[in-house]
């Protein structure tokens, strides 16, 4: 018999259902905020990466509950509803949650500060990566000014959004465990 040797806790079992569609749900719902009207001139192009935030929190703290397939679907559905082109958002978000998987036993256990950097790096490297693939199916430049103050204000909102998804993840799952 093999030995397993993990840095990684396991996780507990979720015996309710509620508590198993949590992170589709929270994930869902980041997606419909960002995608709602707001009436605030430019405030579209400008929408905080929500879903981003789900997937990054989810990725780490419960990647069981959060299935790649649940991610896709949310993201084609974002782009379909957001008017985005068909399956470019998916694709980040599909990257960001492989990229969070791979590093998810270094954010295990660790502050918030050190959780938050890692956030930043990857809001980095996915608002790049969307501006780019939007770039090229477009076949032009668009200003990266955008994209950069959505970076910015991503990673200033991930605070927030991370203590409510935390409390809810404690809630719920901790309860229903």
């Amino acid at each position: 018999m093999a030995l397993k040797v993990s840095s990684i806790p396991s996780l507990p079992r979720v015996n309710s259902n509620v508590a198993r569609m949590l992170p589709i749900a929270t994930t869902l719902l980041a997606a419909t905020i960002a995608i709602l009207p707001v009436p605030v001139p430019g405030y579209a192009a400008l929408t905080p990466a929500f879903t981003l935030m789900a997937v990054y929190h989810w990725t780490i703290y419960r990647p069981d509950l959060l299935p790649p397939i649940g991610v896709f679907a949310i993201g084609l559905a974002q782009d379909l509803l957001g008017g985005a082109p068909v399956g470019i958002g998916a694709l980040v978000l599909l990257l960001a949650r492989a990229a969070v998987l791979r590093g998810r036993r270094y954010f295990i256990n660790r502050t918030f500060p050190f959780v938050w950097t890692g956030f930043t790096l990857l809001a980095a490297a996915a608002m790049l990566t969307l501006w780019a693939l939007h770039c090229l199916v477009q076949l032009t430049f668009f200003d990266l000014r955008g994209t950069m103050f959505r970076t910015v204000l991503t990673v200033a909102i991930f605070p927030v959004a991370s203590f409510a998804l935390g409390r809810t993840q404690r809630a719920l799952i901790g309860a229903a465990a």
